[in-house]
């Protein structure tokens, strides 16, 4: 019996001993496995305390109706991209053409002006450079044709498109392509008016220097003898 009590007491103290040593290790394992638990099978737990202190939130429109405008709205979008792009393109080549058709009515002008004073050499070096301008004057004028092709493409694009977004439903981005069809539209006609200017001028400048070549050789006719005139 005594060597009973000696082991109880033996025991007790160990266990006390062991407290000190290691405090805090069973609740830090107790917190250890409710992590685990969380991770694992209690997520669900988890999630379901969540859900009960944030809202839930609310899914969205897949209807037909709904998937449709956003098509349409995707449409309006790339086809105002795409008549942006053309627009800018057309507007910038209108405006090289213009002022290469300025350039030449300034060549034709000076050449015109110095009819009888520039010599056989010094004629051939300015029309080789009103030629080389020439070139270039349909070289720019046949690029404006093509894009301007591809503009009216866009732009009929973009109107097929606000009619679509118009009739499903989508009615900003119908009035937003309006918009933009409309300023397209404005910016084309201004650049087309002053190319329509340039082609005016150059064709008066063309009038002028066949009255004026015509008047020179008419000159030069009349001072040649009747005999060279005259037809055998």
């Amino acid at each position: 019996m005594a060597a009973l009590r000696r082991w109880k007491s033996f025991v007790s103290v160990i266990r006390s001993n062991s407290a000190l040593v290691w405090p805090g290790v069973r609740p830090a394992v107790q917190r250890l496995g409710v992590r685990t638990a969380l991770f694992t099978g209690g997520a669900a737990v988890a999630v379901g305390s969540t859900l009960c202190a944030v809202p839930f939130k609310q899914v969205e429109d897949l209807s037909h109706d709904s998937l449709i405008k956003r098509a349409a709205s995707l449409v309006t979008d790339s086809s105002s991209t795409f008549l942006s792009r053309t627009t800018l393109a057309l507007i910038e080549t209108t405006i090289l053409y213009s002022k290469a058709v300025h350039t030449l009515i300034a060549l034709q002008k000076r050449y015109l002006d110095s009819l009888g004073k520039l010599s056989p050499a010094e004629e051939d070096a300015v029309w080789q450079v009103i030629i080389k301008q020439r070139a270039e004057i349909n070289e720019r004028r046949e690029h404006c044709e093509r894009l301007d092709l591809t503009w009216a493409s866009a732009f009929k694009l973009c109107e097929a498109a606000a009619e679509a977004a118009f009739s499903s439903g989508a009615e900003q981005a119908c009035v937003t392509i309006k918009s933009h069809l409309d300023l397209a539209q404005s910016q084309v006609d201004e650049v087309r008016k002053i190319s329509a200017e340039a082609q005016t001028l150059l064709t008066q400048t063309k009038v002028l220097e066949v009255e004026r070549m015509a008047s020179a050789r008419g000159s030069e006719d009349e001072e040649m003898p009747e005999a060279y005139l005259r037809e055998d």
